[in-house]
C-alpha cells in the first residue's frame, strides 16, 4: 500500500478507515463557520432540518465581517438575526469591528493542524496554512454540519507545488502565489488538493503562509495545504496558551509521506520571480509589474484576509513612512482584526497611515466585496491587496481592480500610477 499525503491522512483519522482520491466518505468537522453573507440562509436551513440545537456550541460560530457596520436596513436585519440565533444556541459571534474570519478564526484558537474544517466562504482554504484541511462549503451544506456534526466529501488527489529559493528584495508571498495562479490557471487544480512545500515556504511567516494558502481557490483547489513545522508550531502556542499542550505532538508529526501519490509534481524557483500585478478582470491574468506599470490608479486598498495582517501593514508602512498618498489618490486601510489594529496602532504604523493621507477603517473586510467602505465609480482604477478582482468585485462592474502585494499597493498610492516598489528599498 501507497504513502498517504495530509489530506488523506487527515480525512482517514475524521473517517476511521483508510481513504484514497475519489472515495465518497462520511466524516466528522472540528469546526465550521458562517458569515454576514451566508449565514442568514445557514439559520434558515438549520431550522427546515428540523434542528433544534447546534451539535457542539465549541465548534461552530458566526462572523460579520463582509458589511460591518452595517450600510443599510436590510444587511441590519442579517446582523440581527444572526445576534439572537447565537443567543439562542449559545455559540460563538464575532461582531462588527472584531475583523475578517479569516483572521479572527484562526488567531482565536479555534482551529489548528490536523483539523477538518468546513465554512461558507469559499476563502476557507487560508487554514491550510496551518496544516488542517479546511474548505469552503455552501450554507445548506453548512446548515447540516452544525445540525448532525457531520458532511459528505470526495477525498480529492493533491497536486504538490514545490517552491525553492529566496525572493529577491521586495517581493512577497502574495507576489509569489500570483504568479503561480498566472502561470496555471484558474481552473487547473479544480477539486484537488494543494500541498505547497519547499525550503521558500519553510522561511516563510505564518502571515505570509496565510497569504498562500488564502489564494488556493484562485486556482481551483479545494485546499491549499502546508506541513505544520516549528513557525506552526509556535503560532499556535502564541493562541492556544495553556490549551496548547494538547495539541503538541500532533503538529510536528503531520506530514505527507515520502512515497505518497500525487496528481502532479510543480516546482518553482522564487528567485525569479519579480512583482506580480493581476490584471482585471481574472485573477489568473497576472503579468510582471513592468508590463503595467505606470498605469494610472484613482483608488489604492490594503488589507482582507490575504493581506491585512500585521506583517503586511508593516511592509506598506515601510514605504508609505514619511511620504504622502497622492492627491489623486484614495488610499483604503482595513485591518483584518481588532487585534492587529491594536498592535499596529502600538508600533505606531496606524499614525504613519493617517499621517500619509490614507484613509483607516474598521476591521473587516471593508471595501473587498463592494457592500460599502469606498465602492469605486464608472472607469475607476483599482490597486488592492485583495484576493479577488472580477467585474463588479469591489461594487462596481465597471470598475476595474488590479491585485498586488501590499508594498506594490503602498507605491503606488504615493505615485498615482501603478509603481514598482523596489525603487523603495532601504
Amino acid at each position: 500500500m501507497s504513502g498517504k499525503t495530509i489530506t488523506e491522512k487527515i480525512f482517514k483519522s475524521h473517517c476511521n478507515k483508510d481513504v484514497s482520491p475519489g472515495d465518497i466518505v462520511l466524516c466528522k468537522v472540528d469546526f465550521c463557520f458562517g458569515q454576514d453573507g451566508t449565514s442568514s440562509l445557514i439559520i434558515e436551513s438549520f431550522k427546515k432540518l428540523g434542528a433544534e440545537k447546534v451539535f457542539d456550541r465549541k465548534k461552530f460560530c458566526m462572523v460579520i465581517d463582509h458589511s460591518a457596520p452595517s450600510p443599510n436596513i436590510g444587511v441590519s436585519e442579517i446582523h440581527k438575526k444572526m445576534r439572537t440565533f447565537s443567543q439562542e444556541q449559545d455559540v460563538g459571534m464575532f461582531d462588527i469591528g472584531r475583523g475578517v474570519c479569516h483572521q479572527v478564526i484562526p488567531e482565536s484558537g479555534l482551529v489548528g493542524p490536523g483539523d477538518l474544517v468546513i465554512g461558507a466562504d469559499s476563502h476557507t482554504c487560508t487554514y491550510g496554512a496551518l496544516g488542517a484541511f479546511s474548505t469552503g462549503m455552501g450554507s445548506t451544506d453548512l446548515a447540516v454540519a452544525i445540525a448532525s456534526g457531520k458532511n459528505w466529501f470526495k477525498i480529492p488527489e493533491t497536486v504538490k507545488v514545490v517552491l525553492k529559493g529566496k525572493t529577491k528584495k521586495r517581493v512577497y508571498s502574495k507576489d509569489v502565489i500570483l504568479y503561480i495562479i498566472g502561470d496555471l490557471g484558474a481552473d487547473h487544480c479544480t477539486y484537488k488538493a494543494v500541498e505547497f512545500t519547499g525550503d521558500y515556504i519553510k522561511r516563510l511567516s505564518m502571515d505570509a503562509r496565510f497569504t498562500i494558502s488564502n489564494m488556493a481557490i484562485e486556482m481551483g483547489a479545494k485546499a491549499g495545504l502546508m506541513e505544520p513545522d516549528k513557525t506552526t508550531y509556535k503560532y499556535m502556542r502564541s493562541v492556544l496558551g495553556s490549551r496548547f499542550s494538547v495539541l503538541a505532538k500532533k503538529i510536528l508529526s503531520l506530514n505527507s509521506d515520502r512515497d505518497a501519490r500525487y496528481a502532479e509534481v510543480i516546482e518553482y524557483d522564487v528567485s525569479k520571480i519579480a512583482p506580480q500585478i493581476a490584471k482585471p478582470h481574472t485573477v489568473d491574468n497576472v503579468v510582471p509589474i513592468n508590463k503595467v506599470k505606470g498605469t494610472k490608479i484613482d483608488q489604492a486598498f490594503l488589507g482582507t484576509c490575504t493581506n491585512g495582517r500585521l506583517e503586511d501593514l508593516k511592509i506598506a508602512a515601510s514605504v508609505l513612512k514619511g511620504r504622502r498618498v497622492h492627491k489623486d489618490v484614495k488610499m483604503i486601510i482595513a485591518p483584518a482584526s481588532s487585534a492587529i489594529f491594536k498592535q499596529a496602532m502600538k508600533k505606531g504604523i496606524i499614525s504613519d497611515f493617517v499621517a500619509s493621507g490614507a484613509c483607516v477603517v474598521a476591521p473587516g473586510c471593508g471595501p473587498c466585496v463592494g457592500t460599502h467602505n469606498g465602492v469605486p465609480s464608472k472607469g475607476e482604477k483599482v490597486i488592492s491587496t485583495a484576493n479577488r478582482n472580477f467585474k463588479g468585485r469591489m461594487g462596481n462592474p465597471d470598475a476595474f481592480i488590479y491585485l498586488a502585494s501590499p508594498a506594490t499597493v503602498a507605491a503606488s498610492a504615493i505615485e498615482g500610477r501603478i509603481a514598482d516598489p523596489r525603487k523603495y528599498v532601504k
